[in-house]
Order: C-alpha cells, then sequence, then structure tokens
C-alpha cells in the first residue's frame, strides 16, 4: 500500500484536534466542514472524476481544475441563489434535516477523520453513510440503503459486461489507432454532466454540518474552500484512491472513459428513478468497473479472467471493509439507527 508515516502522523494529529474542538459547536461546524469537503470528495473523485483524470492524464492539472473547478462553482451557485442559501438542493430538507446541529459528540467530528483515513488506504466508501447519517435525526432504513446498493452493484456489474462483451473486440479494433477528435468534447461533457450530477446529490454530505441558509461570506468560504481543493485533488492527480481506476484495463483511452462515464450516469439516473432510497453511488462504480474488466478479460485472446476476478474481489473486499467501518461508526453515533438495527435481532 505505500505506507508512509503520515499516514499515521497526519491522522493522530487531527483525531487529537477533533477531541479538542468538539465542544465549541462553531469551531467543531466548520472544522467538520472543512475535513469533510476535502476527505468525501477524494474519496469519491473515483467514480466523479477519476476516469477524466485517467483519460486526460497528457493534459496539465490545471485545466482539468479550471474546467470541474468552474462546473462546482456553478452547480453550488444555482443551488445557494434558487434554494434561499442552501447548496444541497433541497436534499437536506427531503431528509428531515432542516437545521443544522448545534452540538456535536467527538465521533461526530471525527467521521471525516476516519474517511480520510480509509481514502489513504484506497477504499471507496459510501459517504452518504458515514457522514450524513451521522448526523440524521431520524434513522434511516440502513438495510433498504444497503439492499439498493447491493442491487445497483449488481445491476451495473451485468450491464457492464453486456456492454463490453459486445463492445471489446471494436474497442480492440481501433485500440492504438488515435481518437477522432469528436471523442475529446464528448468526454469532457459527460464528465463534466456526471461531476454535477453528483454534486447535487452527495453535496448534503458535507453542508449537513453548515447552516441552511448560508450568507454570502459563508457562502464565499465554503465555495473557495472547495474549489482550491478541488486543485490539490488534481495537482495530486486523484491521490491514492485513483489507483482503482488506473489498474483498469485500458481505461486511459479517452473512448473507453466516455462509454463508463455515460453508462454510470444512466444507471444513476434509473436508479435515481426507481425509488427515492438514498445509495452507495461507490457499489454502483465498483460494479461497473468489475463488471467491465471481466468482459474485457473474457473476450480477449490473451486475457486472465482470473485475474479480472481476482482485481473484482479486492475491490469489493476494499469497499466492503469501508462500508463496515461506516456502519460502526455510524451506529455508534446515531442513537435511532442503533435502536433500529437492534430491534432486528
Amino acid at each position: 500500500m505505500g505506507f508512509k508515516k503520515s499516514d499515521l502522523i497526519i491522522p493522530s494529529i487531527l483525531t487529537v484536534f477533533c477531541y479538542v474542538v468538539y465542544p465549541y459547536p462553531e469551531i467543531a461546524m466548520w472544522s467538520i466542514f472543512f475535513m469533510a469537503s476535502y476527505s468525501a470528495i477524494a474519496n469519491d473523485s473515483i467514480q466523479t472524476i477519476g476516469t477524466f483524470i485517467a483519460s486526460n492524464s497528457d493534459k496539465k492539472w490545471y485545466y482539468l481544475w479550471i474546467f470541474m473547478g468552474g462546473i462546482f462553482l456553478i452547480t453550488v451557485t444555482y443551488s445557494w441563489y434558487n434554494y434561499g442559501g442552501d447548496i444541497s438542493y433541497g436534499r437536506l430538507a427531503s431528509k428531515g434535516l432542516n437545521e443544522a446541529p448545534d452540538n456535536f459528540k467527538f465521533l461526530q467530528v471525527f467521521a471525516p477523520v476516519a474517511l480520510l483515513i480509509m481514502t489513504r488506504f484506497k477504499m471507496p466508501v459510501s459517504t452518504s453513510i458515514l457522514l450524513l447519517s451521522a448526523f440524521a435525526t431520524q434513522a434511516s432504513s440502513i438495510t433498504s440503503i444497503l439492499s439498493k446498493s447491493f442491487f445497483g452493484y449488481f445491476i451495473a456489474f451485468f450491464i457492464a459486461m453486456l456492454v463490453w462483451i459486445l463492445t471489446t473486440n471494436i474497442f480492440e479494433k481501433f485500440k492504438n489507432s488515435k481518437p477522432s477528435r469528436i471523442w475529446l468534447p464528448l468526454q469532457w461533457v459527460s464528465s463534466g454532466a456526471l461531476w454535477s450530477a453528483w454534486i447535487m446529490q452527495d453535496m448534503a454530505n458535507v453542508a449537513v454540518v453548515l447552516p441552511r441558509s448560508l450568507n454570502y461570506d459563508q457562502f464565499i468560504v465554503v465555495a473557495s474552500f472547495i474549489f482550491f481543493g478541488l486543485g490539490l485533488l488534481f495537482y495530486l492527480r486523484g491521490d491514492r484512491i485513483q489507483q482503482i481506476v488506473l489498474e483498469k484495463s485500458d481505461i486511459i483511452d479517452v473512448r473507453a472513459a466516455t462509454v463508463v462515464d455515460f453508462i454510470y450516469a444512466c444507471l444513476l439516473f434509473y436508479l435515481k428513478e426507481i425509488s427515492s432510497i438514498p445509495i452507495s453511488t461507490t457499489w454502483v462504480f465498483i460494479g461497473l468497473l468489475g463488471g467491465r474488466e471481466l468482459a474485457i478479460n473474457l473476450r480477449k485472446k490473451n486475457g486472465n479472467y482470473k485475474d479480472a476476478l481476482k482485481m473484482i474481489g479486492k475491490d469489493s473486499l476494499s469497499a466492503g471493509i469501508g462500508l463496515i467501518i461506516s456502519l460502526i461508526l455510524a451506529v455508534s453515533i446515531n442513537e435511532n439507527m442503533r435502536n433500529e438495527l437492534l430491534s432486528l435481532f
């Protein structure tokens, strides 16, 4: 995993910091936001901008940053202006979270640090379960969330298998040819649309601790911090968790990246339409990449389906460990959720 001293030093310092500030609501609120905004976007970068980074590795990092950062500013400003200062597109209110917390527990402040640690160890995590559930005043049906998430994983897996079983030979035929000029704008448009859709749905995860109606100064602080945090993420080329994308077959090809983003966006729209139950989009994306990888290795003459299965198992195990840790933290913080789960037994 490329273990470094900073993997323990930085989280240790942040943990002590969390313990010191959690009794002070105003300081704790902004501390949670600053840590959660970077850690959540860094972890979810594999599913929103991961293929974009991979397929544009030959571009200057600041071109990618300005493009995606600009989409972020436009998307979040629209919500702030049209939803009375709310940057979550009304999702917090729809979940019964009409007011920001006025006091905090230590584990609530620590939650984004846990997310940061898991990101450093390349564990894709459901940020909705880890961050949003930690502050919920009403218990969510966690079994429904998990059931829909696993349904999303399997439907993404099999759709990806079907698509790439049909198209792998086509991609292989043109693999060594230079992509047509039309593919680059198509990929940027599809990635930008996917990124904007993620912001609309998951900005609630980092805004849950903030006032529901941000004034101008608060909005500038929030938007600026995330904008420049994106700059750091692009400078680091997605950081360590980006490896989950980079190890997949031919994902740096702009044509493959465009198809991945397009199918993923369609899947998220479908899953959003069939029910209002929240879903871990991370599991959908892992399923999409897994099905694609297996299909490619089954169709290639020199493919090795055993290596593909091993990679799928590794990704699923990492996501599973992240999910278990997320659930433990969420249940430890949220008494309603804990009582709901206990009632099942």
